[in-house]
């Protein structure tokens, strides 16, 4: 009985969510990811890679490439929404899945058992269709044999396309591709192949097992043999949950005063506080990262008695252990993480007995209460999502002396219209990234 493994890859994923929910920037090279000097790109859409932009590439050689490039900084919240809504499409076709990302998974469909390959195309074709219904985004998928097989097929089939390998098809495929195309070859086992003389799969599956083993190992060389050779029968595994939420930042600058260290971590921790709750768990663990300026790296971890949801807790955690990893120099990076997760929450113990046995406080005495601190101005940075009572949803352009420029659209408007306020306008309030998908 033939088997049947797809791959679905969403095109561009960070790139399209924000075309899809910024209607003037379908069409326009957008790149999503740190805006710094230290920054990476997240990721790189079409537009953006036609002129060799790319994903992990920085920032600042991707906007040398595509000057004219839009550039944002991520918006984490928005892609988890679209990513739930993508698996929960892929997985009512096929109830087993093995996530390997935000935006890409491996499928076995059970009504795809004994298919032919114009079924299988039919099949992937309806699927493709839904989730673009649902989702609004593209998605390429492959089919073939294995996983192998499948996800190199996938990355044929872009942008938005289907690409099929027939039973038997498989080693037409694979001959030509450099080893390196191989799941399981880095660079090391790839410089050892090279030193052999063996550069392309074909001459891989040409080699007898025993030569193999000899330059890779048993374990490694046996199962990438076979996979040379077309055959994959890996069965796709569903992944467990996490075992830990965690947000990490570089900065532009370093930080060398102990408030701004604080206040990263405290930005951080809800971040992370925000992906706990998301997974409906708590937490006991809470570790902090700091790197140097000297790139040295040191790490504090707290474990409580009992698990908790409550964000002052786990910031307050995080701050203390923060300071205690402190290093001479300036601090880098700061990384901040949750885990010992449970869905068990225990709360403090007769909450009601222990605030009535508590001693009455003294009363204050009275004194003339000083006048409280005018609102600090606040910052926009370009990507930022806001709302207005009048115009609704919207995402700031760019902001500067003194003033604010928002374009207000979401995925349901198409183009919007973009207006300039003071800075300080008190009818301009931070939003959900999510909202700008209605």
């Amino acid at each position: 009985m033939p088997r049947w493994v797809l791959h679905l890859d969403l095109d561009s994923f960070f790139a399209s969510a924000e075309q899809l929910t910024r209607p003037t920037l379908r069409g326009r090279p957008v790149l999503v990811g740190g805006l710094g000097p230290r920054g990476i790109v997240a990721g790189a859409s079409g537009e953006a890679k036609a002129w060799g932009a790319r994903s992990a590439m920085p920032m600042a050689q991707a906007r040398r490439l595509c000057p004219h490039a839009v550039a944002l900084p991520p918006r984490t919240a928005l892609y988890g929404v679209l990513s739930e809504r993508f698996f929960g499409v892929v997985r009512a076709w096929a109830p087993v899945l093995e996530r390997v990302a935000y935006d890409e998974t491996f499928a076995e469909p059970e009504a795809l058992a004994d298919a032919g390959a114009d079924d299988v195309r039919a099949f992937a074709e309806r699927l493709r269709a839904e989730v673009r219904d649902v989702t609004g985004l593209a998605v390429s998928v492959g089919a073939g044999s294995g996983k192998q097989v499948a996800k190199i097929a996938s990355g044929l089939a872009k942008p938005d396309g289907v690409h099929v390998v027939a039973q038997g098809a498989e080693r037409a495929l694979l001959d030509p591709l450099p080893v390196r195309a191989l799941w399981g070859i880095g660079p090391v086992a790839e410089a050892t192949l090279h030193r052999a003389g063996v550069e392309t799969v074909a001459a891989l599956a040409a080699l007898d097992l025993g030569e193999v083993t000899a330059l890779l190992g048993s374990a490694v060389g046996t199962g990438l043999h076979r996979l040379a050779r077309g055959v994959d029968d890996r069965p796709l595994v569903e992944r467990g949950e996490a075992k830990q939420v965690s947000a990490e930042t570089t900065f532009d600058d370093d930080l060398s005063d102990l408030g701004a260290v604080r206040a990263a971590v405290a930005e951080l921790a809800e971040g992370a506080h925000r992906r706990l709750l998301a997974s409906h768990r708590a937490a006991r663990t809470v570790s902090v990262k700091i790197r140097s300026s000297s790139f040295g790296t040191t790490s504090r971890a707290e474990t409580h008695a009992v698990a908790t949801t409550d964000l002052a807790t786990l910031t307050d955690t995080a701050q203390r252990l923060a300071v205690a990893a402190l290093p001479d120099a300036g601090v880098r990076l700061v990384g901040v993480s949750f885990s010992g997760l449970t869905t068990a929450v225990q709360e403090a113990l007769f909450p009601e007995t222990v605030a009535a046995s508590a001693p009455t406080p003294a009363p204050a005495p009275v004194t003339e209460l000083p006048e409280p601190d005018p609102e600090p101005r606040r910052e926009w940075r370009t990507g930022d999502d806001v709302a207005h009572p009048g115009h609704g949803h919207g995402w700031v352009q760019g902001a500067g002396h003194g003033r604010v420029t928002v374009r207000f659209e979401t995925a349901t408007t198409g183009p919007g219209r973009a207006v300039t306020f003071p800075v300080d306008d008190p009818a301009l309030i931070r939003a959900d990234p999510a909202a700008s998908l209605r």
